[in-house]
């Protein structure tokens, strides 16, 4: 018998395509903040049995995207700014580590493409699009963070990152005044990966620029 019809893979295969399903259809807007997830009618538009669909609701529940309100049932978790806070303060620890752990990895030319992402960042505030401005932002992180030797470490900046994008359909976006600052700060965080800083210094920076984040939230 082939790994391919072993008992329990067809199962599986339907629980992960719901999960990811579902997944895209949170994270690209399809089901706004608020959207209730009925198990039955997602049932009957997917034509997949109802095990699967309640096990990738599971998952979801657990990556922090659906929530289960009483009398309400499953729905596309809702998120305030209070809540946006504290996942950047947690954010701000683990992007400061990382962007230390990144910069002696980083050559020449690494830093310049990361240089030429926050050029196109600052080119973008003339007519300022807040969500264009918020996908510069998270691919200039990323070419940085992408060189840090921690895979464990990448996979949970990948996390927090998609949950805060799920959460400013909910609770908040970036303002011109803090963007301005972001490409600014940006720019002495290439500095001090090029100058070859010591590693407090640049950790204490990056995690000092997400907490401004944070508090431009008040």
């Amino acid at each position: 018998m082939s790994s391919a019809t072993k008992p329990g893979t067809i199962k599986e295969s339907k629980a992960e395509f719901c999960y990811e399903l579902l997944r895209s259809r949170v994270l690209d807007g399809t089901y706004v903040p608020g959207y209730r997830l009925v198990v039955k009618e997602l049932a009957r538009e997917t034509g997949v049995s109802t095990i699967p669909l309640r096990e990738a609701m599971r998952r979801l529940q657990s990556d922090g995207l659906v929530e289960v309100v009483r009398n309400v049932g499953a729905r596309v978790a809702v998120f305030d700014a209070e809540q946006a806070e504290h996942t950047l303060q947690i954010l701000a620890r683990l992007e400061g580590y990382a962007t230390a752990a990144a910069a002696p990895h980083m050559t020449a030319a690494q830093i310049s493409a990361s240089r030429e992402i926050n050029d196109r960042m600052v080119g973008a505030l003339v007519d300022f699009d807040p969500p264009a401005f918020t996908a510069l932002n998270r691919e200039f992180h990323f070419s940085i963070y992408r060189h840090c030797p921690d895979a464990r470490l990448r996979s949970l900046l990948e996390e927090q990152w998609t949950l805060l994008d799920h959460m400013r359909r909910s609770s908040y976006t970036y303002v011109s005044s803090r963007a301005r600052r972001t490409v600014v700060e940006h720019s002495h965080i290439l500095a001090l990966i090029s100058d070859k800083a010591d590693a407090a210094e640049i950790e204490r920076f990056a995690c000092a620029h997400t907490n401004a984040a944070s508090d431009a939230l008040h």
